[in-house]
């Protein structure tokens, strides 16, 4: 298959391919590249270089009565950005790049904020029942996240007992999780919330925990079915819906092909649906060739990338430009463990504002400086009229429009700025 059909392959199902990346799938071909992604084999040695970090007691604890708000604050903030940073490092090191991207996928899905829990150990939590689960079938990652602490406190169900149901968890569960707006009653919410009533999240180590006292055991009528319904029976029917499986094929097609048309995938209409198959099935369709330049790349997405093939590693940085890069990707409105709403971020031209744009570039100088001083060398090595092309393979771009080439063009003789006017250009900020 040709190289840019592989290299289209490669930059929707990883943060960013380095041309190494590409000539290597190039030689193994489309479908050896395909199954190596998606059912990668071995030990990630990038992920065991970036260990999970031990966070240890949570300082909070140690602060007594009278620390006010912002001290409290101050305590989660740290260890919160240690979480971030630790998970940035991993996205660009990460040689099992679509088992990483899929965690990040499932962030914007299950969106959960620090902001509300307040906990980067319950954040950290999630984030690894999202590697554990998020590969393999649909029912064992909902029945996983319906006992997640992080979401439990996210959507106020620690609240939701048999006196007093709370419904919060169990709508978005339906709505935005699982079903989609429009396939469920009002009667399946007030049902759904009580199926998932006893279940708290221990002070002391962040644990959700049942307690029985607390749950319904009252027969519940949910999406036509009756049952003493709980989490676990609960999460098994709304995973065997029909409709589960094709809300989940539009979210990950959406995600990871773009807005177009969903194509039928009529290999993946099974329900409970395996993530892992309906990937497969998605990448090998026709109509995933044809959204080629047609998905705009979230902010994290662009930036993780652009580190990697520029050889910059984020846990090498300064803490002042490990601050630069968090504050270019607050200015472009996408902080890790923190979306705007449980309706996860935008996407789509939502990305592309003036002040997004800014930040942007910001970001593009600061990875320009800190490339890996190999790289500027073989590009400034090559002959100026040469140059442009050889920028095109390193950022793995097919091809620059006569446009963005006539823009580029007068900085060629200047590498330090042509990398970064490279990374804000349509062709690498739209894929």
């Amino acid at each position: 298959m040709a190289r840019d059909a592989i290299a289209h392959l490669l930059r929707r199902a990883t943060f960013g391919p380095t041309a190494d990346e590409v000539d290597a799938a190039v030689r193994d071909g489309f479908d050896a590249t395909l199954e190596r992604l998606v059912n990668p084999t071995g030990d990630d040695p990038g992920a065991a270089a970036t260990p999970v970090p031990r966070l240890g007691p949570d300082p909070r604890a140690a602060l007594d009565r009278s620390a006010g708000r912002e001290q409290r604050q101050q305590a989660n903030r740290q260890r919160t950005e240690q979480v971030t940073h630790w998970w940035l490092d991993r996205m660009v090191v990460a040689e099992h790049q679509l088992v990483e991207k899929l965690v990040f996928f499932w962030h914007g899905h299950w969106a959960t904020s620090v902001q509300k829990v307040k906990s980067a150990q319950l954040m950290l939590g999630q984030l690894d029942t999202l590697r554990r689960y998020g590969r393999g079938g649909f029912d064992s990652l909902v029945a996983a996240m319906v006992r997640d602490p992080a979401l439990i406190l996210w959507l106020d169900g620690e609240k939701n007992t048999r006196r007093a149901p709370n419904e919060n968890l169990a709508r978005e569960l339906m709505e935005l999780f699982t079903l989609g707006i429009g396939h469920y009653t009002e009667d399946d919410v007030k049902a759904g919330a009580r199926a998932l009533t006893g279940w708290t999240v221990a002070r002391d180590d962040g644990a959700a925990r049942f307690n029985p006292k607390r749950h319904d055991r009252e027969q519940k009528t949910i999406l036509g079915r009756t049952d003493r319904f709980d989490a676990d029976s609960y999460a098994r029917l709304l995973a065997a819906q029909p409709r589960a499986t094709g809300y989940l094929r539009d979210r990950l097609w959406f995600r990871f092909a773009g807005t177009g048309p969903v194509p039928a995938a009529g290999a993946v209409t099974a329900a409970p649906v395996d993530v892992t198959a309906t990937l497969r099935a998605l990448f090998t369709d026709p109509a995933f060739g044809q959204s080629r330049g047609h998905l705009v790349k979230q902010p994290v997405e662009w930036a993780v990338g652009a580190m990697r093939q520029l050889g910059v590693r984020p846990s090498a940085l300064s803490e002042q430009q490990r601050r630069q890069l968090q504050q270019g990707l607050s200015g472009m409105d996408q902080v890790l463990l923190r979306p705007p709403s449980v309706g996860g971020w935008p996407a789509g031209t939502a990305w592309l504002t003036t002040s997004a744009l800014q930040a942007r570039m910001r970001l593009a100088d600061l990875f320009a400086a800190a490339a890996e001083p190999a790289v500027v060398r073989r590009l400034a090595a090559t002959p100026e009229a040469e140059r442009l092309d050889a920028l095109a393979r390193l950022l793995v771009v097919d091809a620059w429009t006569d446009r963005s080439r006539a823009a580029l063009a007068p900085l060629a003789g200047r590498p330090e700025r042509l990398i970064p006017a490279a990374l804000v250009s349509p062709e690498y900020t739209v894929s």
